[in-house]
């Protein structure tokens, strides 16, 4: 180009005043026409042609290029296209986190006196909590003898647990009860509640147990998430002499995978159980924990400690099969344990069977080494009169309250929609219908007749 000879296309730009941006240039690269019309001279240029015909770079005539360049729109709408099913899937595992993650309180609505139990108030310290409201309840007048920590589950509090104290303690076993973090006493958590908190909280309840003078050997024994934490807990401190777990979860897949079902999700097992996977590892993510380390599974073999666990083939929360896979698991690695399945019991501790209270007491009362035979705990605890307290808190009630279906799913394309709040207002219970246990029964008097 000679000096003062005018630059192609027009671009001078102190004498044509227009220039490029990238728009421009990813316009010209792509063989599209520009996004803005260039002022031509009166010459061939109007045409789109420079002075020997060809066309000029700031002209609406398409320029070939020697290499073939694919439409970047339809490349870009590929790839959100393929990138769409991902991001709404991980889209619904942080809606889920956020709905899931958190439990419902319900605090205590009544205490072991209204069922004229003796008891202590205390408070289980626990890493990362201002500590754990609890209850100890003696058994035998405080005499020495092995303990029992009970673990409730999702949604629930240690006022559930009392009719297990109310067997165990006949039994001769002494009871502590907890509230896990984010449940019953406790504030509400910031970060979501998981296998790996019930677990972190089993044990320090079970720390507590055993540092009691009136306690020699302790268990544990939880019910649901309770139970996963109690097998947990189990795995990370050898003192922990048993475990009763009562339907337990084997899994985080297979539980995230069964909340999809009791929220009514239409998702078929060729995408729910990829969905649970993903769902899974983001819900875990902000406390750290691995998939692995919050498995009953996987901890129900890193011991050989005896294990009870116990199931009612009832159950539509969490289905028998979970014990079936953990009946499995330990078979698989050798591992000894026993269970026991309910004819007709559901999702919950099932202590109004009796053939439940005399296997977990007798089952314990081996364990532990007393303080009765296994027989007699096995009676003491079959004669105790548990019934189910009123007022019972709902089972995974955030997700059983989503509508399900399609609108669940729809939702998770709603940033705006939240799930309601739960309700504040005092619940006033009638302990009255509650059966206050008469002590531990006199059994010699049915021996004699």
């Amino acid at each position: 180009m000679l000096p003062r000879e005018t630059t192609p296309g027009g671009l001078d730009l102190g004498r044509r005043c227009t220039w490029f941006d990238a728009k421009d240039e990813v316009w010209i690269a792509s063989g599209h026409p520009l996004s803005v019309s260039r002022r031509q001279p009166a010459t061939a240029r109007e045409h789109g042609r420079d002075s020997v015909g060809q066309p000029t770079l700031d002209s609406r005539t398409l320029v070939p290029s020697s290499v073939p360049v694919p439409s970047f729109r339809r490349a870009g709408f590929a790839a959100a296209l393929a990138a769409a099913p991902f991001a709404l899937a991980y889209r619904f595992a942080l809606v889920y986190r956020s709905r899931a993650g958190f439990p419902r309180r319900n605090p205590p609505l009544i205490n072991p006196a209204d069922l004229g139990m003796p008891f202590e108030e205390l408070t289980v310290p626990a890493p990362g909590t201002t500590g754990l409201p609890a209850w100890f309840l003696p058994a035998r007048g405080g005499a020495p003898g092995p303990g029992v920590a009970l673990v409730h589950g999702w949604e629930s509090a240690r006022d559930r647990t009392l009719p297990m104290a109310q067997f165990l303690t006949a039994a001769g076993f002494h009871c502590l009860t907890v509230d896990v973090r984010g449940h019953g006493g406790n504030p509400a958590e910031t970060l979501p509640v998981s296998a790996g908190e019930f677990g972190a909280d089993a044990l320090a309840a079970f720390e507590a147990l055993v540092a009691r003078p009136e306690v020699t050997v302790g268990a544990i024994s939880g019910h649901s998430m309770g139970a996963i934490g109690a097998i947990l807990a189990g795995a990370a401190d050898d003192r922990v002499a048993a475990i009763v777990a009562t339907s337990s979860p084997a899994d985080p897949y297979r539980l995230t995978r069964q909340t999809f079902r009791l929220a009514h999700l239409p998702l078929p097992d060729p995408i729910a159980y990829p969905l649970a996977w993903l769902t899974t590892r983001v819900y875990l993510r902000p406390r750290g924990h691995r998939v692995a380390t919050v498995s009953a599974a996987t901890a129900l073999t890193a011991h050989d400690r005896p294990i009870l666990l116990v199931h009612g083939d009832a159950d539509d929360v969490v289905p028998i099969v979970h014990l079936e896979r953990l009946v499995r698991t330990a078979a698989k690695s050798g591992r000894r344990i026993e269970s026991l399945v309910i004819a007709g019991g559901h999702h919950s501790w099932l202590y109004e069977f009796e053939e439940y209270r005399r296997a977990v007491a007798g089952f314990l009362a081996e364990a532990l080494g007393g303080p009765y035979s296994p027989a007699e705990a096995a009676d003491r605890a079959a004669a105790v009169h548990a019934e189910r307290l009123p007022a019972g808190e709902a089972v995974f009630e955030a997700v059983a309250a989503e509508p399900g279906g399609f609108r669940t799913l729809a939702g998770v394309a709603m940033p705006g929609r939240r799930r309601a709040a739960a309700p504040t207002a005092d619940v006033k219970v009638d302990t009255s219908a509650v059966a206050a246990p008469a002590g531990p029964p006199d059994l010699s008097a049915e021996a004699a007749s």
